[in-house]
């Protein structure tokens, strides 16, 4: 039986000054990295860190056992890398949301993470207020990860597959109307909700309605596989 709050039992004091913390699980393989985020999170009283795990596969089980609002996954570890982590456990419902630290800002594994639903990633020397920042923003349910990123990440990744996913990436987005593709088309160019407003001449309403039909249609999790999705297609 669940003894901890479900990511659905209310909303994180981080996320709206609402009112509890945000739960937050550490998982790398060096316990000195994992003690260096506990000290970083524990000056935060809005941030609370439920559980820590030393590879994907203790990843797994945290997030089943504790129900953390978000996961700051390590890449590289034994047994269950953060890749194959992250995947399985963003496919589940209610999932948390998951931010991958990487000490590479051009890999072709963060690219992975992010078609597998991470929310973002940070470098391992990021600043300790923009960690806290990213963790806030997740939970919020925005992506740490601007287009802006994404376009370099894919600038700098050699694919050979790259035409394979092309044509995939363009089948899918055939399901959707000419305005959806529109908005999908500026979600990938990195426009805000209120950009995209802007642009098509839509209340912000109408915008956010829009992107959570191109979620659901598409079977992603957030606007950043949106934006891969677009560039895959070579929309942008």
């Amino acid at each position: 039986m669940r003894t901890t709050p479900s990511p659905g039992s209310g909303p994180c004091l981080g996320a709206a000054g609402s009112e509890r913390p945000i739960r937050l699980a550490i998982v790398d393989d060096d316990p000195l990295v994992r003690a260096g985020l506990r000290i970083l999170v524990g000056g935060s009283p809005d941030i609370e860190v439920v559980a820590e795990a030393g590879d994907g596969a203790e990843a797994i089980s945290v997030a089943d056992a504790h129900w953390p609002d978000v996961i700051l996954m390590d890449i590289r570890m034994p047994r269950v890398d953060g890749l194959v982590a992250t995947r399985r456990i963003r496919s589940r419902a209610g999932a948390p949301q998951v931010v991958v630290l990487t000490t590479f800002d051009a890999d072709e594994y963060v690219l992975e993470a992010l078609r597998g639903g991470a929310s973002g990633f940070l470098l391992k020397d990021t600043p300790p207020r923009e960690i806290l920042a990213a963790v806030r923003s997740v939970a919020s349910g925005a992506a740490t990860l601007s287009p802006t990123v994404i376009r370099r990440l894919i600038d700098h990744v050699a694919d050979p597959e790259a035409g394979t996913r092309r044509a995939h990436a363009r089948t899918r987005l055939t399901a959707l109307t000419d305005r959806e593709r529109e908005v999908a088309v500026l979600v990938g160019q990195g426009s805000s909700n209120a950009e995209i407003g802007a642009e098509l001449g839509m209340g912000l309403p109408t915008v956010k309605g829009h992107v959570s039909r191109l979620l659901s249609k598409l079977a992603l999790n957030n606007r950043v596989q949106i934006a891969i999705l677009v560039h895959d297609a070579e929309l942008v």
